[in-house]
């Protein structure tokens, strides 16, 4: 089986730079996922909100709604 990883195996400098390209890429997806969070944190908060208000979640469901429309028509 050790002979497979020798076969597969690239010289250190290329898999020095593979695992620098795999970082950034991943902490571009984790950049990325951190600002959607954040551009919906708003409209969570009000949907909870509501939802403790009315114990509807339809209520919630469209107040999360309503409020991520005006997030996204806000930044544009």
């Amino acid at each position: 089986m050790s002979r497979l990883f020798d076969v597969l195996s690239l010289p250190p400098f290329f898999e020095g730079i593979l695992l620098l390209i795999l970082l950034v890429i991943g902490i571009i997806i984790i950049v990325a996922v951190v600002k959607v969070l954040l551009f919906f944190l708003p409209a969570a908060i009000i949907a909870i909100v509501v939802w403790f208000l009315t114990r509807s979640f339809l209520w919630a469901g469209i107040s999360f709604v309503i409020v991520a429309i005006i997030s996204i028509a806000k930044r544009k």
